[in-house]
C-alpha cells in the first residue's frame, strides 16, 4: 500500500511511502489477538488496591452479645458480626494483582491486525516530523482542522516526541501522542485516525516484526 505523505499544512508532498504488507495488510487479521492484548492493557491499568475489613480487623469488644440460648432468637457473637452495621464484610475485595502474561508473538499479532484495519479503512495519515518552537494548543488545534480531524479521537505516532508538541496536546483529551516503540492495541483500536510521522514508520515496523 502507498500513502502520500503530507505536510502540516494539511497539503499533499511529492513525496509518498510504502506501507509494509507484512504490518498493514495482513491476509488474516486476528480479532482475538485484538482481544487478548487489549485485555491485558487494561488489566494492567488497575491498581488492584481495593480493600474492605472483614470480621477480624474490625476494632472493637469480642465480647458475646448474649447468651447462646434461651432468648428465642438466633444466635449472636460479637458486634463484628457481618449482620450487624459496621460488621466486617464477608468475601469482600482483597488487594490482588490483576495483570496476566500473554506470549510477545500475540502482542505483535494484535498490532499488526490493528494497523491492518486501519490501513484498510483508510484511517491512516503520513505526516512529516515537525515540531514547535514553544507549546500552544492553539497551533495543534489549527493542525487538526487543516486535516478536518478536529473533535475526533486521534493519535499521534512520532519516533521521538517533542515537548513542546507533547504540552501543546495536553490539553486536547481528544488527542495522544506516542513514541513509535510504545504503540499498543489498545490506543490503535481506540484512535478514530493515525497520524503516523514519516520516520516513525520504520520504528512500528521493527517493533511489530521482532
Amino acid at each position: 500500500m502507498e500513502l502520500v505523505v503530507y505536510n502540516i499544512k494539511g497539503e499533499e508532498t511529492s513525496r509518498k511511502v510504502q506501507l509494509n504488507d507484512d504490518v498493514f495488510a495482513l491476509e488474516k487479521p486476528s480479532d482475538s489477538a485484538i482481544y487478548y492484548d487489549a485485555k491485558q492493557y487494561m488489566a494492567d491499568q488497575r491498581q488492584g488496591t481495593h480493600k474492605s475489613k472483614e470480621r477480624s480487623e474490625i476494632s472493637g469488644s469480642t465480647r458475646k452479645l448474649k447468651k447462646q440460648k434461651g432468648s428465642g432468637a438466633a444466635r449472636f457473637g460479637d458486634i463484628h458480626n457481618p449482620l450487624f452495621r459496621g460488621g466486617g464484610r464477608v468475601f469482600g475485595p482483597r488487594p490482588r494483582d490483576y495483570s496476566f502474561k500473554l506470549n510477545k508473538k500475540v502482542k505483535a499479532l494484535a498490532r499488526k491486525s490493528a494497523l491492518t484495519y486501519k490501513a484498510a479503512d483508510q484511517r491512516i495519515t503520513i505526516i512529516e516530523d515537525f515540531a514547535f518552537d514553544a507549546p500552544k494548543t492553539k497551533q495543534f488545534v489549527e493542525l487538526l482542522n487543516k486535516f478536518n480531524y478536529s473533535g475526533y479521537r486521534t493519535l499521534f505516532v512520532f519516533p521521538q516526541c517533542d515537548r513542546n508538541v507533547l504540552l501543546s496536546a495536553r490539553n486536547l483529551h481528544d488527542v495522544e501522542i506516542t513514541r513509535a516503540d510504545s504503540i499498543n492495541t489498545y490506543g490503535l483500536m481506540k484512535a478514530h485516525h493515525l497520524f503516523i510521522s514519516e520516520n516513525a514508520l520504520p520504528e512500528i515496523e521493527k517493533v511489530c516484526l521482532k
